[in-house]
């Protein structure tokens, strides 16, 4: 229940370099590190509901925890995946469709921000989220 509220990003670390990794041209790099992400998750036990609002769209996501789902990124990279609970994290293990490479995704709460981590092709970028 920790995560539940609506996080705005603040600030990146790495993220122009995560997004080149993975393979998002310069100009939608550039408007991504701008994208004023903001987050709204609800818990119930097991199972989550993610909103998504930016600059670029606006989606809604529920998944339960260990149970595959699809999810498209912002620039349109499908994958297919699932999140789990490892004590106060959630970990995200995801495979690209198009070329079977893994994203790994965590979500942690520390201080009072959430901390999303991301590593892909060993290049790993942090995006700090403040309650908004």
């Amino acid at each position: 229940m920790a995560f539940d509220g609506t996080w705005k990003v603040d600030r990146n670390e790495n993220y122009e370099k995560f997004m080149e990794a993975m393979g998002v041209g310069i100009m939608k790099r550039k408007l991504g590190a701008h994208d004023n992400l903001k987050i709204t998750i609800q818990q119930n036990g097991d199972k989550f509901n993610v909103k998504e609002a930016s600059n670029f769209r606006n989606i809604e996501i529920e998944f339960t925890l260990g149970v595959n789902f699809e999810y498209s990124l912002a620039d349109g990279t499908e994958l297919s995946g699932a999140w789990t609970l490892e004590g106060n994290k959630l970990v995200g293990t995801f495979t690209r469709k198009d070329n079977g490479k893994a994203l790994k995704a965590t979500r942690e709460i520390v201080g009072d921000e959430l901390v999303q981590t991301y590593l892909y092709e060993g290049v790993e970028s942090k995006r700090f989220f403040k309650r908004g």
